[in-house]
């Protein structure tokens, strides 16, 4: 989204932090929580973001994170979350399961042909 806002509020692994347009440069490492950022008309809209990059960067701010969702409404944001990103995490773990099989296959198929060898 490129959308001009007066405030941006986000979660670091330290805590939450607020960003108003004369804020310093900054940079922070995101955990997965609630953005939220107040539009030019004045209505606070959120997202939801799983771990990412925030840059403040003079009047920019920019985000980059693999997920984000946004909502009507918290309630519905909450629930939106948690189908989402439970089910893709489901789906990471059975991808990085299968992963770790190939890899230890691979090493195992190395070791023995160093052994023949």
């Amino acid at each position: 989204m490129d959308e001009e806002v007066a405030r941006v509020t986000a979660e670091a692994g330290n805590g939450s932090f607020c960003l108003l347009p004369r804020h310093v440069d900054f940079v922070a490492a995101l955990v997965p929580g609630l953005l939220s950022y107040e539009a030019a008309s004045g209505k606070e809209r959120f997202l939801a973001v799983d771990s990412g990059i925030l840059v403040k960067c003079g009047p920019e701010v920019t985000v980059s994170t693999r997920r984000a969702v946004s909502g009507a409404s918290l309630g519905e944001l909450r629930e939106t979350v948690s189908q989402r990103f439970e089910a893709l995490d489901e789906r990471e773990k059975t991808v990085r399961a299968a992963s770790a099989r190939m890899e230890a296959g691979l090493i195992r198929r190395f070791l023995e042909l160093e052994h023949h060898g």
